[in-house]
């Protein structure tokens, strides 16, 4: 069995010697934070790498939610999905915004179009989707909705970082798209997140609600936040970016052979994935359904007994914790295939760098039941 805790997402590490030559460059700057020559370069090389115009980088995705619904000036009710990490909501709040829950698609675990108009009211002013374990959601479907009755969209793609439809990138979709560099992210700074923007003006809005609202050293505008980047989290995220390919190359490879190995298990449901979408398997979601031998919790359990670390990614969800569970659109009625998926499913270990036999393994334990 494994010697070691295995965990749903890894960071690709390069070696330590690769990160000294960045770090002598910062010490050489003296410039720590501050939109630093690594935060101007990593800016540039995103928006090459990712095919978007404007970036605006992060301390950590939560914080880059929040500065987006404040600067475009949303108010009262934000339609959004309940699974998903919390931040999605919590973001809300931090804006004093009221959520309001619609159910989700059974096959792409995202927020179902069909649902949207019949949750909106005089005082929904915005729609926030997120892109399920980066699978793109119905933006066509959902921009058409924001169009007919004047609201704003903004993505929640923490986990959809080089992900394209079509060969386009899913990120221009809405009017904004926030990105989260989290250490469990395919791609990552350790801690960290961005904002796609869509014109120089909106970019220099945000730059500066993530700086407290400073236009100039002597004057404050706007009411912001400390949402910058620092250079060393700019650095990791340069070096990460050189290996991101590689990377994602390994997270298919692990996918395709967790894909073989479970196929035809009786009670078990692997998502399907499109074809016209460029994935870049950030996690690898299993359902556990009725007719399994054994319910969700015990494959988790079982797993976790051989030090096998998966999650319940998202269980609970959202409309169940304290804070929002008093909505009435967080109703078990009301998220009805939510709720089912929340019960079911379970994510996963993949990360660069998990073998082909530990695969074997996962797959073995669960087809032992």
């Amino acid at each position: 069995m494994a010697e070691h805790p295995i965990y749903v997402t890894s960071p690709l590490l390069p070696a330590l010697e690769e990160y000294l030559p960045y770090l002598e460059k910062i010490w050489a700057t003296k410039t720590l934070t501050n939109g630093g020559p690594m935060h101007i370069e990593l800016e540039r090389a995103l928006c090459s790498y990712l095919g978007v115009d404007y970036i605006s980088l992060f301390t950590n995705g939560t914080v880059a939610l929040i500065t987006a619904l404040q600067a475009l000036e949303i108010s009262g009710e934000v339609i959004t999905t309940s699974y998903s990490f919390v931040a999605t909501a919590h973001s809300l709040l931090w804006n004093g915004l009221t959520p309001v829950f619609v159910d989700i698609d059974p096959d792409s675990f995202n927020l179902d179009p069909s649902k949207i108009e019949a949750a909106i009211t005089p005082r929904t002013t915005a729609i926030m989707p997120v892109h399920c374990y980066g699978g793109p959601c119905d933006v066509d479907a959902i921009q058409a909705i924001a169009d007919k009755h004047d609201l704003k969209v903004i993505y929640d793609a923490a986990h959809a970082f080089g992900v394209s439809r079509k060969g386009d990138t899913i990120l221009k979709h809405g009017d904004l798209s926030i990105l989260s560099f989290h250490a469990t992210k395919v791609f990552n700074t350790f801690e960290g997140g961005a904002i796609i923007c869509p014109d120089a003006k909106t970019k220099t809005k945000i730059d500066r609600l993530k700086n407290f609202g400073f236009v100039n050293e002597i004057s404050v505008v706007d009411f912001g936040i400390n949402g910058k980047m620092s250079e060393i989290n700019a650095a990791f995220g340069l070096l990460q970016l050189k290996h991101i390919d590689q990377a994602i190359a390994q997270r298919r490879q692990i996918d395709d052979h967790y894909r073989h190995m479970l196929q035809g298990v009786k009670g078990l449901h692997c998502p399907a994935q499109s074809e016209d979408v460029t994935q870049n398997h950030s996690y690898f979601p299993i359902l556990v359904r009725d007719d399994f031998p054994a319910s969700r919790d015990e494959v988790y359990e079982r797993l976790k007994q051989n030090n096998i670390f998966a999650r319940r990614y998202f269980y609970p969800l959202i409309s169940a914790f304290q804070m929002y569970s008093h909505l009435e659109s967080s109703a078990v009625s009301n998220l009805a295939v939510a709720n089912k998926i929340a019960n079911q499913v379970l994510c996963l270990p993949i990360y660069p760098g998990l073998s082909t036999s530990t695969v074997e393994e996962i797959a073995a334990i669960i087809k032992g039941f």
